[in-house]
């Protein structure tokens, strides 16, 4: 309605209409007929009255009448502050307002939608609600922000739409909602209106009774799960499980293992099965494969009921160049670089955002405030943050740009990543934030004020590098590659890390990690038990890849379930019992967490025994009282009167031997406890003449008390 030459003037689209009044919202008296001034259904025409007033259309098509609310009656969902708020690129809620909103505007219900795309000359809402018709709903347009907006009355919850843009050059672009909240299943595409999710229960900020601490003094044990292969329904066309099944299942198994918290590979929506989420098209919708947001939130509560913590896969560094996505957008670059130098990902054939325009890092860390808060979820994992650092990354010479000082380092990304951590830490301070990041690039996990990145934790490839070509040796050859277990120990605590063994050591033919180990079948899974509790009794926190806790014997396949049957065989049994032991002791022993990411919780006893293939070290607690002894033998012979320094006279009791009979082993070993001895070695006063069970390692506690 609009007041020109002190008459008011209504005009309309609707192509489906034979006729058109206008009645007064309040009483439906008819104030006015429309004519239809255009063929394709423009009405326009003047009504009674000198000032606006809220009104309604009276639409007959054919013999039927219907009254609806013209959109444009409506004022602007979006206020002044949230408009300045975008512009300025610190909007950190903007989920709360951008996207398809389900509301109650002056009286009447409907969803408010809001879109960045400065550069289109018109975007319209289109859906099942409106033929998919992008003449119908055109939106307002804010100059100063490049946002368009509109209230479309009686579109509600479940209501498919996507935003119909018209470039400057005249292409027409059907693009899904960057900000919606959910999205159909793939490979349908458009957007589905749905209000924030139900908050989980027992977010990370709060007190959760029972659940797991996420500081680097806690125990921190991750199993890392891809949902849609974990388990899957052969009897129903192999499909995957839902949330809610994921829940009855997965969640119950990974606390009888003894894990912390379970890690989710991207659940974002994405389009291509084969990305396993790496490339999605919907950072605010949980994937549809699995079923709704709120039962996505439900499955967080129940994680949070039983005491596990939920970390997700957070992929800021690209995004792929499906034409519903974020690729040109509004017909130009908006969310990447323009410059494939900077633009385009050269291994992955994927976009990079453009990290220097402040609307586009408010998009990502708006996306990380919303997992953390409307999910409750408690960690961020960061995708590819290499990737994301060196301007120069995967590129020859010639293919990438400098920075404005000359060199790689991407120093947008750098503002970003502190700005992450800063508002995840601030918000949220129970979280934890955890970076994939495989070079040596310096305090990834130090503190912004101190001139880190502020992630809480970084994955330490390095170590799961080395130590797996250590352990992919033959036993006979190993004495000459002594320090891939041991060099490790000179950066251990430079950073607070993870020692992972994910996913990524298990695809594109590297095997699974049984099949990486040498030798006879007996042999392979002796090497695999002393190797996961090798890494147990390292400093740092742990991640394992699904599958891997009962030695699963073929790689991953994305498509397929986990071969759960290998659980009845006694050697996988066996496996999947000592990982459920080494949790349990890893969560019981203060000495084997307290101190991971500490360098007073380290002690070599003996690591230059390359010819007989024996390390052992000492793990203590803030008690340095508290401590155990850990001896390691990576070579199949049984090593009888083997002497070990200690720096306590007691009595030694195994606490966990991975080659005891339980586990499929020989049983070969320390039966009773164990007295240490007044005889030195290895620069202790005391020590211990041992048993070493063949590829094994051996857990040993003193008895407090003791003499």
């Amino acid at each position: 309605m609009h007041l020109i030459a002190a008459n008011l003037v209504v005009r309309a689209f609707l192509p489906q209409a034979s006729s058109v009044a206008v009645v007064r919202a309040t009483d439906v008296e008819t104030v006015g007929l429309l004519d239809r001034v255009h063929e394709k259904g423009v009405y326009a025409g003047v009504v009674d009255g000198r000032e606006p007033f809220p009104y309604r259309l009276r639409i007959t098509t054919g013999t039927a009448d219907d009254i609806v609310a013209d959109p444009y009656a409506f004022s602007s969902a979006f206020g002044d502050v949230d408009r300045h708020l975008h512009a300025e690129g610190a909007h950190w809620h903007g989920f709360e307002k951008m996207g398809a909103h389900p509301t109650v505007l002056e009286g009447t219900p409907g969803t408010s939608f809001a879109v960045w795309a400065p550069n289109a000359r018109r975007v319209s809402v289109v859906g099942d609600f409106n033929d998919w018709d992008g003449r119908r709903h055109p939106m307002r347009f804010h100059p100063g922000g490049g946002l368009w907006e509109i209230f479309l009355p009686g579109v509600g919850a479940g209501a498919l739409y996507k935003y119909e843009i018209k470039t400057r050059s005249g292409e027409i672009l059907l693009k899904a909602d960057p900000y919606a909240f959910a999205a159909e299943r793939p490979p349908r595409t458009a957007s589905i209106v749905r209000g924030l999710p139900r908050r989980a229960a027992g977010a990370c900020e709060e007190a959760v009774p029972g659940g797991p601490p996420s500081d680097r003094h806690a125990p921190v044990s991750i199993y890392e799960v891809h949902l849609g292969s974990w388990r899957r329904v052969p009897q129903e066309g192999n499909r995957q499980l839902t949330y809610r099944e994921l829940a009855d299942t997965l969640i119950p198994y990974a606390k009888d293992m003894g894990f912390t918290h379970l890690e989710l590979m991207p659940v974002a929506e994405h389009p291509f099965d084969g990305s396993w989420g790496y490339q999605p098209t919907g950072l605010y919708a949980p994937t549809a494969r699995h079923g709704t947001p709120d039962e996505f939130s439900a499955f967080v509560s129940r994680c949070h009921a039983e005491g596990l913590g939920v970390i997700v896969d957070w992929v800021a560094g690209h995004f792929p160049d499906d034409p519903h996505g974020l690729s040109r957008f509004d017909g130009t670059h908006l969310y990447e670089h323009s410059d494939p130098r900077q633009g385009c990902h050269p291994d992955w054939h994927t976009l990079i955002y453009n990290f220097g325009r402040r609307e586009v890092r408010n998009f990502l860390l708006s996306n990380a405030l919303y997992w953390l808060s409307q999910f409750g979820v408690d960690g961020l994992r960061v995708d590819a943050v290499a990737s994301m650092l060196y301007r120069n990354y995967s590129r020859r010479d010639g293919e990438w740009l400098p920075n404005i000082h000359g060199g790689a380092e991407n120093l947008e990304v750098i503002d970003f990543l502190r700005r992450l951590n800063e508002l995840a830490y601030r918000e949220h301070p129970g979280a934890m934030t955890i970076a994939e990041e495989s070079t040596a690039w310096p305090m990834v996990s130090a503190p912004t004020y101190l001139g880190g990145l502020g992630f809480g934790y970084k994955w330490n490839m390095g170590w799961m590098h080395d130590t797996l070509q250590y352990m992919a040796k033959d036993p006979v050859h190993r004495k000459y590659h002594h320090d891939k277990l041991t060099f490790g120990l000179l950066y251990a605590f430079s950073e607070n890390f993870i020692l992972p063994l994910s996913h990524d050591e298990v695809v594109h033919g590297k095997g699974s990690l049984l099949g990486k180990m040498p030798g006879d079948r007996w042999q392979k899974f002796a090497n695999l038990r002393a190797y996961l509790t090798f890494m147990y009794t390292q400093p740092g926190k742990k991640l394992l890849f699904m599958g891997g806790e009962f030695a699963q014997a073929r790689e991953w396949n994305h498509d397929e379930s986990l071969d759960w049957h290998l659980t009845g065989e006694a050697m996988h049994a066996g496996v999947q019992a000592l990982v459920r032991d080494l949790n349990g002791l890893y969560r019981g022993l203060a000495a084997l967490h307290e101190r991971d990411c500490e360098p007073q919780g380290f002690a070599w006893i003996d690591c230059a025994d390359n010819e007989k293939s024996v390390i052992a070290y000492v793990r203590r607690a803030a008690d340095p009282a508290d401590f155990v002894v850990v001896v390691c033998n990576f070579t199949p012979f049984v090593r009888h009167d083997y002497r070990i320094g200690v720096p306590l006279q007691a009595l030694y009791w195994e606490c966990l031997n991975s080659d005891s009979a339980r586990y499929g082993g020989t049983n070969a070993g320390n039966f009773d406890a164990i007295q240490a001895q007044q005889v030195s070695a290895h620069g202790q006063a005391f020590s211990l003449s041992l048993t070493l069970p063949p590829l094994a390692v051996l857990v040993l506690r003193p008895q407090r008390g003791s003499p």
